[in-house]
């Protein structure tokens, strides 16, 4: 099992580059970001192969976030934005050589919503695959981001489903389907044809993977066991440095 750092939670008190550095030094195995807009991407580059990794993902801008905007490609009337947002994206990857683009709904819901979303990312596919690019959308729990568009994986399912393009896929995020389906282990067996990442964090507080009511020793050992061998993503909050926060990497590296 290989691990990424999600930088958007792990040593959020480095610059982008330095954090790359840090995640290198701590024995992880690639990086994934969230909003890497405002570091110049050569920089980004740099530590990157300073430190031979590659950056799995990074997300579209959420919008006006002090409007209480959290993406906009599920929203009716914000196309322009929505595309713009695509485009910053899918430039700032090309120009790092990102994996994964995580494509944001935003919140709304109904079927103008869906209809939107759906245009918005088949825009996005077919930008993209030139590229070589992954398009990501990821269902979000009600409690963390409520009235979010996208909130659970048949959901997910039916949209990429319906938008038809094969460089579509599901970010499955454990912490988030955990609470709002669980079942994770059958889920991510099933669903695996579709998973384009996996990320994860203890629940329910979204700490370290080493305690609360997944048990990650037997998930990454069903993950494994199911030939995914691309680095899932440690999204948690340290609740402390992120380097004291390392235990559960190296107890599971030890075990296996």
């Amino acid at each position: 099992m290989k691990f990424s750092a999600n930088l958007g939670f792990l040593w959020t008190d480095l610059l982008l580059p330095d954090a790359i550095r840090a995640a290198k030094a701590a024995g992880f195995d690639a990086v994934e970001c969230h909003w890497p807009y405002d570091v110049a991407a050569a920089e980004v580059s740099k530590a990157l192969v300073e430190t031979s990794f590659k950056m799995l993902g990074l997300n579209t801008r959420r919008g006006d976030v002090t409007a209480g905007d959290n993406g906009l490609s599920a929203i009716p009337g914000r196309e322009a934005e929505a595309r713009a947002a695509i485009d910053e994206a899918i430039d700032y990857a090309i120009a790092i050589g990102a994996a994964n683009i995580h494509v944001m709904a935003g919140f709304s819901a109904g079927k103008q919503a869906q209809a939107s979303f759906a245009k918005n990312l088949r825009y996005a596919c077919q930008k993209a695959a030139p590229h070589g690019i992954t398009i990501l959308i990821e269902p979000l729990n009600k409690y963390d981001a409520p009235g979010y568009f996208l909130t659970t994986t048949d959901q997910a399912i039916g949209v990429i489903n319906a938008v038809g393009l094969t460089n579509l896929k599901l970010m499955f995020d454990c912490y988030h389907v955990q609470l709002m389906e669980g079942d994770l282990t059958h889920r991510i067996e099933k669903l695996l044809p579709h998973i384009g990442h996996i990320q994860f964090a203890s629940v329910p507080d979204r700490g370290a993977p080493d305690h609360g009511e997944i048990n990650y020793a037997h998930l990454f050992g069903v993950i494994a066991g199911l030939g995914y061998d691309a680095p899932a993503g440690a999204e948690y909050k340290p609740y402390g440095s992120t380097d004291q926060s390392l235990g559960w990497m190296q107890k599971w590296r030890e075990s296996t």
